[in-house]
């Protein structure tokens, strides 16, 4: 019981991934299936991989061809008999040598002669345009090769056996002969599913040179043919044959048509199957990663493997990819420049000059003799101080949803309220410049900075020409944190803010200052309480 369970289990696993094969594709698939490995495997291996895969569908789908020929031959046309018309030596001895010769021989020629032919890219050399024309035409070749041993066979059967009977001749044409034309189309859709790392490395060097039948159409257009037209010809021909002939009985003639008609049907089937199956993947593979994308994966990347126009559908989404990525990267870029909430409202409207009346908060904060700072340290030194301060200072601002408005030397101002709409911009500028001051002490502690924070009503908007603008706020807040930033290098705790700033603030972030002197700003004639952390 518990070997039974096992089994069972290993082919629950092995369907699973079949399953996932012909739908949901494993990311880690390049060439839309895991038969195929993945595009890193190793020269040796995937020349083996390549070799083993021809091998078996090649070997596979000639022992089937044959089964129904042989089906074909002497059960649906069993008059004249192979069996009782027919020597011995012909039917037990030639045929069946030149089957095994044919299938054993064949398939070690065909499959060896392809990998040969493209071992350049088995061995990741650059590929050349001869090089592409050989992977394109290889599965016309592999098709080729099956269409000489058929034929061949067909008209040494036919000749032999029609030496002793005349009837034998249309029999192995039309039976043998379909056979053969559906197994090397067969060949040409498993030839061409094997060789897509080679198709892949092709594909590197251009687009896929001209060929009969390209394209999905081409194919689409080939299996239809080989799968229904040329069948449905070949039942037409038996009819033709037996009202000519009149070797059949009506019984054996019902037969002969039931045969054929099965024979066609599961034949037409599965090769339009396998033709759907080799279509459907790419667009699959195309379908997953978009998926990725859409998930915010854009170092997606598609291993072009089709000829037809699935490549150029693999091509274009790699080319849309990139142009995302460069989107992102001007759009990070451009953020860190000007301020991600200000990228972001530049992206959502138009930008125009001038600007509108808001409720805002402004932060000013500034180094504390910047001058001496500078004299007295090396070069590099002083501007890996500066980054760590303005690291600090970026991380607060963030953290608390502002606008690093702009840099200026040794210190910055900060906005709160534009362009972005906050609940209370004053308790995010006096959060921000509580958390600056109390990370300088301890994160920085060789730089004492002045932090000034105001409120009021600003104008923000794109001042500058119409060729070169930048975001900015414009008002008496943004002086008035000027003042206070200056006013605060020399007092203590180096930050101070407005009263009316305090005061705007919700009750949880006035509980945490206290209110001290009132002076005269310069340049303003109305005195300003000060507020200060307590």
């Amino acid at each position: 019981m518990k070997a039974n369970a096992t089994l069972a289990q290993r082919l629950g696993r092995f369907l699973e991934r079949l399953t996932q094969t012909s739908g949901r594709l494993p990311e880690t698939s390049s060439y839309g299936s895991w038969l195929l490995g993945h595009v890193a495997e190793g020269p040796r291996r995937r020349r083996i991989r390549i070799q083993l895969i021809l091998t078996v569908f090649i070997l596979v789908t000639n022992l089937v061809g044959m089964g129904v020929s042989i089906l074909l031959v002497t059960v649906a046309f069993p008059d004249p008999s192979v069996f009782d018309d027919a020597p011995a030596w012909l039917t037990y001895g030639v045929a069946p040598a030149y089957l095994t010769l044919a299938l054993g021989v064949g398939t070690i020629w065909i499959t060896r002669a392809t990998v040969n032919a493209l071992r350049w890219a088995v061995e990741d050399s650059p590929p050349t345009a001869d090089n592409m024309r050989q992977a394109f035409l290889a599965p016309w070749r592999v098709a080729t090769a099956h269409l000489a041993l058929w034929g061949t066979g067909t008209v040494i059967f036919a000749v032999l056996y029609g030496i002793y009977d005349t009837l034998f001749i249309p029999r192995f044409l039309i039976a043998v002969g379909i056979c053969g034309v559906m197994v090397a189309t067969f060949a040409y859709l498993f030839t061409e599913f094997a060789l897509r790392p080679v198709a892949a490395r092709a594909l590197e060097a251009g687009d896929p040179p001209k060929r009969l039948a390209p394209g999905i159409m081409g194919r689409i257009m080939t299996v239809w043919t080989v799968g229904a037209g040329i069948p449905v010809i070949g039942i037409g021909l038996i009819a033709l044959f037996v009202l000519l002939l009149r070797n059949l009985t009506q019984t054996q003639f019902a037969v002969a048509v039931l045969i054929s008609a099965a024979a066609t049907v599961i034949f037409g089937f599965v090769l339009m199957w396998v033709a759907a199956w080799i279509t459907a993947t790419p667009v699959r593979v195309v379908r997953a990663a978009l998926k990725r994308v859409e998930e915010g994966k854009l170092d997606t990347n598609l291993v072009v493997f089709d000829g037809t126009e699935l490549g150029q559908l693999q091509r274009g989404f790699n080319s849309m990819v990139a142009g995302l990525r460069e989107r992102e990267r001007v759009r990070d870029l451009f953020g860190r420049h000007v301020g991600r909430e200000v990228a972001a409202a530049a992206e959502a409207r138009q930008v125009d000059l001038g600007g509108e009346e808001r409720h805002a908060a402004v932060l000013f904060v500034d180094i504390v003799g910047s001058t001496t700072l500078v004299t007295s340290r090396a070069a590099t030194e002083v501007v890996a101080l500066l980054n760590r301060f303005f690291t600090v200072v970026v991380d607060e601002v963030n953290e608390h949803d502002g606008l690093l408005n702009k840099f200026e030397g040794d210190g910055c101002l900060a906005v709160f309220g534009a362009p972005n709409d906050l609940d209370s911009p004053e308790d995010a500028a006096l959060a921000t410049a509580r958390g600056i001051a109390a990370r300088l002490r301890v994160e920085v502690p060789g730089i004492e900075a002045g932090i000034g924070v105001a409120a009021g009503t600003v104008v923000a908007g794109n001042v500058g020409a119409h060729d070169r603008f930048e975001y900015t706020v414009i008002g008496a807040p943004v002086n008035e944190a000027a003042r206070l930033c200056e006013l605060a290098k020399n007092s203590p705790g180096c930050l101070l803010a407005s009263s009316d700033t305090v005061r705007g603030a919700t009750e949880s972030e006035r509980a945490l200052w206290t209110f001290g002197d009132t002076v005269t700003l310069r340049g303003y004639e109305v005195p300003t309480l000060l507020a200060m952390p307590r």
